[in-house]
């Protein structure tokens, strides 16, 4: 098998993992003090949320290096990455406000217009205060969510050009969500699948309950495991998708045997469950070799990165938060690619919630086979 240069290069380099977020963005829904269950309920909440970001993205817009590194915890900053991350995140927060405000009507809150992306800067350089003293409570809390969740962005983007991540993609082979219509979500699990009765059962069992459809992005040791205690994994994934998330759960970011890993479930995958099977790899913290883009589309493989991150695997955040903060995640981009694990239990309450505060609002889950075309 031809090896890349860039991967045999690495391969001479310590391995680099991307630790996760010194703090964790999490929110309580109920303070908000609306229903999301109607498409101009799901609208007010979302021009809300937006404009909350936004104005802790402007906040952070002067910032120095030495301010950044200190507060992100970091040594270094790519300032191109980071640039380019951050003028795509404020395209999209051009487009999202533009999308929910069109149900705005007369003395509808949050409505105030901006017509492009300089527009909204400094439209949430000025929100500092809510319009109704039913909603500071929830613009206390969202105040500390939006600079939280910031960060963690920030800190990726920032990184991207020496540790590469979900943030950002590397070439037109590449989803993050963003190429879904507004207010369609993909719902997908990492990590599985668990051993038999486990954590993936019950999301499975969820799903089927609720009627959505996902796509389960397995290891191959783990398959292997549960193929080889005769558990069937056909049955378990029945109705879903299911892609691939490499034989072990190692960076490919300075590893020279990962088209092997890719290779060896993708085959696994497609001998076991051929009907599940989707197209599309995952890799391990959304990290890979630079040059990997040919190789993948060689091997008809799109590469399936994410937009919205539960955070359901850390300890820091309890299934409610995964909730509230997935939630609040969907009313500020309208739009994505939603990452939980399978291997965590938390996702099997997480999820019922959010489709029920999501109800009649005209949110759509995506079939998980029409994205993967």
């Amino acid at each position: 098998m031809k090896r890349w240069m860039f991967g045999a290069l690495c391969a001479l380099a310590p391995a680099v993992h991307a630790a996760g977020p010194s703090a964790v963005a999490t929110i309580d829904r109920a303070l908000w003090p609306e229903a999301t269950t109607t498409p101009a309920a799901f609208d007010r909440a979302s021009r809300a949320e937006i404009l909350a970001f936004a104005h802790a993205l402007a906040e952070s817009q002067n910032d120095g290096d030495d301010a950044l590194k200190a507060r992100l915890g970091i040594k270094e900053i790519d300032r191109a990455s980071f640039e380019r991350v951050r003028e795509r995140l404020w395209k999209e927060l051009a487009r999202n406000y533009a999308a929910a405000s069109k149900r705005c009507v007369k003395d509808d809150v949050f409505c105030a217009p901006a017509a492009d992306a300089a527009a909204l800067r400094a439209l949430a350089q000025g929100f500092k205060a809510v319009p109704d003293a039913k909603y500071q409570a929830w613009y206390d809390s969202a105040a500390a969510f939006h600079r939280a969740y910031r960060d963690e962005l920030l800190r990726l983007a920032a990184l991207f050009g020496r540790t590469n991540s979900e943030i950002d993609t590397l070439n037109d082979n590449e989803r993050r969500g963003e190429e879904v219509p507004d207010k369609q979500f993909e719902l997908t699990f990492d990590d599985g699948p668990s051993r038999s009765g486990g954590t993936s059962d019950a999301v499975a069992a969820m799903l089927k309950q609720q009627s959505l459809s996902a796509t389960f992005y397995v290891l191959g040791e783990r398959l292997e495991e549960r193929i080889k205690a005769n558990a069937q994994p056909a049955a378990l994934y029945e109705g879903q998708c299911v892609g691939m998330h490499g034989w072990t759960h190692k960076s490919h970011a300075r590893w020279a045997e990962w088209q092997d890993s890719v290779s060896r479930v993708t085959a696994l995958v497609k001998a076991t469950m051929p009907n599940a099977y989707v197209p599309m790899f995952r890799p391990p913290y959304g990290q890979r070799t630079t040059d990997s883009g040919e190789w993948f589309k060689q091997q008809g493989l799109k590469v399936a990165l994410w937009n919205i991150d539960s955070q359901d695997w850390s300890a820091k955040i309890d299934a409610d938060q995964v909730g509230g903060r997935v939630l609040t995640l969907m009313l500020l981009w309208r739009r994505g690619v939603v990452l939980f694990h399978d291997v965590h239990p938390k996702a099997a309450k997480a999820v019922p919630w959010i489709v029920a505060q999501t109800k009649d609002a005209g949110v759509v889950f995506g079939d998980c086979r029409q994205y993967a075309k």
